[in-house]
Parts: structure tokens; sequence; C-alpha cells
């Protein structure tokens, strides 16, 4: 098939990769750029590899042919008059309809809708962005059923000879109406952000109690019903597609006259885990922070992205500054992106190296769990800070190694 893509979000590039990949012949049409380049390097291998072979072209709306088999919208939820502009040119243009259009942009509810108002007489079908960042290609192709709404039968048809080499069997395709497929990419994000937010909650208790969450997590996963994934306690989840989610399916139950108290308190025990650390270092020092220099290993949302949407750093850093605190800021892909929205202070000195980061610093707080933050040197940590004070949000460390190296360290629902 002739596939058009449009949109810069991962799962843009992930299709376009893929698709290309199994013989289709893409042509990736970018809104303002000429190149692109992901975080995720398998996935820039994968489109430079099918440039090359020229199955991928990247080129401008202009240069579109109109024999094209399918339209793939992938934006993000701050895109939509981008993408209702597309739709509005290729209405424009002299197609010959139908043809397939699938919205894979994560606009929430009706999100399709709004795309088929202007493009009525073609096969609609809604793909959910479910690429996870930091395994991207992986997070689709691994897929025991993709989730697929279609508008009509031969939408159905059309979806399953597009994906059919990656989904080779017909019980991996789960089809059903777009809005109902809609709403279940909305649901699936509220399982799973209950699932962090249960776990936040569950170690505020063990602190108390002075029980590791860590046994209790692993305790959980054990029991097959429960598995281990989105179990992990820390400073909170982000990511625009994810915090977007949640607060459009919070909205929409509002919407219908019901009041979902369980979506309230999810979001709300997230966005107070987000200062967790903060309150530890508060505690520690005895709300005396002024002049202080703190440490913080990792400012993305999550590891392998340089993503910073809606990341616990930005509470972070409000806090400490509003205190007082001089902030020296080690993260190995989202400085520039810390850079371009905070600009040039005095209180945020940003690090290439992490270990220049804790010079004198008074704490050293580990915000996201990147590989190269797990095995520290802490010889050498020990004799840049100057005081040892681990605070570890996202539980990577042994508490008891640690201490025994002479620091003292906090974790989430761990003494």
């Amino acid at each position: 098939m002739k596939i058009s893509v449009f949109g810069t979000t991962l799962q843009a590039g992930v299709l376009a990769g893929l698709m290309a990949e199994f013989g289709h012949q893409v042509s990736w049409c970018l809104h303002s750029q000429k190149t692109l380049n992901y975080q995720d390097e398998q996935v820039n291998q994968l489109i430079e590899r099918q440039v090359k072979l020229g199955f991928l072209k990247i080129l401008t709306f202009d240069q579109l042919s109109l024999d094209q088999d399918v339209y793939l919208f992938s934006f993000t939820p701050t895109e939509v008059d981008i993408a209702l502009e597309v739709a509005k040119k290729i209405q424009l243009s002299a197609l010959i309809h139908p043809k397939l259009m699938i919205n894979g942009s994560t606009f929430g509810l009706q999100g399709t809708q709004q795309l088929k108002s202007i493009l009525p007489n073609d096969y609609w079908a809604y793909l959910p962005d479910v690429i996870q960042e930091g395994n991207a290609v992986q997070s689709f192709t691994a897929l025991k059923q993709v989730i697929v709404g279609v508008d009509q039968v031969e939408t159905q048809q059309l979806m399953g000879e597009l994906l059919r080499p990656i989904f080779q069997a017909k019980h991996q395709f789960l089809f059903m109406p777009i809005l109902d497929a809609e709403f279940t990419k909305l649901s699936i994000s509220g399982m799973l952000a209950t699932r962090i937010s249960f776990m936040n909650d569950l170690a505020a208790v063990s602190e108390k109690l002075g029980i590791d969450i860590s046994n209790v997590r692993q305790g959980l996963a054990a029991d097959s019903r429960i598995g281990a994934t989105y179990l992990s306690p820390g400073t909170g989840f982000g990511g625009e597609n994810f915090s977007h989610d949640i607060l459009t399916l919070s909205n929409t139950v509002s919407d219908t006259g019901v009041r979902s108290h369980l979506l309230e308190q999810v979001w709300n025990i997230n966005e107070q885990q987000k200062e967790v650390l903060f309150r530890k270092l508060w505690n520690y020092y005895h709300s005396h922070l002024k002049g202080k220099t703190v440490a913080i290993w990792g400012a993305s949302f999550k590891e392998n992205t340089s993503s910073i949407q809606n990341a616990p750093i930005h509470v972070m850093l409000q806090a400490l500054w509003a205190q007082g605190v001089r902030v020296q800021l080690h993260d190995p892909q989202a400085l520039k992106e810390i850079e371009n929205m905070y600009g040039t202070r005095t209180d945020l000195i940003l690090c290439n190296d992490q270990y220049q980061a804790v010079d004198n610093a008074d704490a050293l707080c580990l915000m996201t769990a990147w590989a190269q933050y797990w095995s520290p040197d802490y010889v050498q940590l020990k004799q840049k800070m100057r005081h040892p004070l681990i605070l570890d949000g996202r539980n990577i460390y042994d508490p008891i190694y640690v201490k025994a190296q002479g620091f003292a360290y906090q974790g989430v629902g761990r003494s």
C-alpha cells in the first residue's frame, strides 16, 4: 500500500519505519521540519535504513502524490489544529474517495470524529498510541492484541491487511467501534495510573509502619492476578500523553454527571507524590534549606526519553527555589529541554557530568532511574558532597549497602 504519515510523534516515527520495513511505500509529511531525530536510537536507525532503501520518503504535503491508499494522522494532544488543517488540505485535493484514514492521535473522545467530519466519505479507523518511550518498536510489535476502532466492515478488512505483517493471526486484532476504542485507550491509562498511585499510597503507610515497600511490591508481583508492571513507588508519573489521558478520562466521567472519586484521588495522590523528595529534604534539615545546594540526578519523566512534560522535576525545582536552594542538575538527555523552559538562572546549574552535579551538595536527589545512576562511585560521591545524604526517588539503591558506605539514605516507602 501507499501510505502517507502526518505528525512527528514517536508513534508516527515507529509506524512509518515499520510500514516501510514490511514493504509498504511510505511518504512521511513533516509539518515544519525536514528531518527528525528521536531519543530512541532503534527508531532512528529503522527510519534511516528505510530512507536509504527507498521505501520511506520524507517530504512536504505539496510533494505528495494523489494515488495514496492510506493516510495516518499521529499528533500530540496540543496539535489538534494542525491535524484539522491537514484534513482540510486533503479534503481540498483532487483525491478519489474513499481512502483509509487512520487517527493515531491522542485527542481523547470524539477526536476521530473531529477529523471524520472534514472527510466523511472515507473509511475511518482509530489506532491508539501505545508506543512507550525507551522501548518504542517492541512496545508495538509485541502487543498480544492490537486495539483498532473501526466504522465499518471495509475499514476492518483494510486495517487487517495493513497490519498483517506484524499481527499475522486474526486473534491478535481486537476490533471495536471507534468511540469504544478511544474510551478503552483512556481507561488503560487510568488503570496504569491507578496502580502507580496505589503503590505510592501504600508507600506512605509503609514508612509509618517501618515496612519496606519493596518487599510488598515483590509480594504483589508474585500474584499472577496482579503482576509487576506499574507497581513501582516513586516521585509520581508524568508525560504529555499519559497525563492528558488521565485528565481527559476524569473530565469525561464528570461530564456524564457521575463524579469519579477514584480518578480524583489517583490524580491528587500523584501530584502530591511529586513533592515527596522535597518533603523528605525539608524534614531532614528541619526546614532550614536556605543557602543549601542540592544535586539532582534525572529530569525527564522517565528514563530513555528527553521529555519533561508534567515531570516531577518541575514541582521539585519550584519548591527548592522557593526556599532559596541552589540546584545542580544532571540528566543524560533532558538538559536542553530544562534550559529552554527555565533559561539562565543563578540557582540552576546544568551539569553535563553527573559527578559535577554533586560538588559541595548537601543532598543528592535521584528523580529518574537512568541506567548510569544505578551503580554510582560512592567514594567519589562522599569526597565531593558537603553532606552525604541520598534521597532515592526511584528506590534503585540498596539501603543497607548505601548506609554502609557512610551515607544517610531515604527512599520512598522504605527506611
